[in-house]
């Protein structure tokens, strides 16, 4: 039987959301909305986010100005730890895809915190996990076809945004066919032309409120057979 989309709660997200919570308690909430930037390649931010509510993702623009995903981070994730290497500068942009609220924490408090309450083991697994899901993305982008990277993005997308259905996963975020066609690195046609074949193949299905539903059993199946 194929795994569940839906993952399991993770002790040590938990544990870290808890500790994120108290350590930011007096900080003042940050506000931005859909569409805005919380940071920008090139700013100069010794910061870490942790999301309260709402949406984020985080890409890098390629030489030619197309979007490449990095990842979408929802509550009770954090973002912005690359400023943990000393790298100075923001390499990628954190988008708000939807109306957020993030609290920061200053690099510094951040590792502080992760000492105090032994939390530095699980945040190297954590990171480790991170890498691997990004160098997942890249081998994606140079050995799958489009129309995989495009079943696995749906696959992703219904992990991280979707609510769970009998038998399928439900998103209620609208995602544009030219935001897919950015995350996946191919043009809006072919991304309405696989789009298309997928509702055909009962992979995905639209609600009667235009939400879109992922199989994901039956997309898992049909990803392992053309790969």
């Amino acid at each position: 039987m194929m795994r569940q989309l839906i993952p399991q709660v993770d002790p040590f997200n938990l544990q870290l959301q808890a500790s994120l919570q108290q350590a930011t308690k007096q900080v003042p909430s940050m506000r931005f909305a859909k569409g805005a930037n919380v940071y920008n390649p090139g700013d100069q931010d010794a910061t870490v986010y942790f999301i309260e509510s709402g949406q984020i993702k985080l890409v890098m623009l390629t030489p030619d100005g197309r979007e490449c995903l990095l990842a979408i981070l929802t509550a009770g994730d954090i973002f912005g730890e690359l400023c943990l290497a000393g790298l100075g500068e923001r390499q990628e942009t954190a988008m708000a895809m939807t109306a957020v609220v993030v609290r920061a924490l200053p690099c510094t408090q951040f590792l502080a915190l992760l000492s105090r309450d032994g939390l530095l083991p699980g945040f190297i697994h954590y990171l480790a996990v991170r890498i691997a899901d990004q160098q997942e993305t890249i081998a994606n982008l140079l050995t799958v076809d489009s129309e995989q990277r495009l079943g696995k993005t749906l696959l992703y997308l219904a992990r991280k945004l979707g609510k769970q259905d009998p038998r399928s996963i439900r998103i209620e975020q609208r995602i544009t066919h030219e935001e897919l066609a950015a995350m996946v690195g191919t043009t809006r046609p072919r991304i309405s032309t696989f789009m298309r074949q997928f509702c055909e193949l009962g992979l995905i299905e639209f609600s009667a409120e235009r939400f879109l539903i992922i199989k994901e059993v039956r997309m898992s199946a049909y990803l392992g057979q053309r790969g």
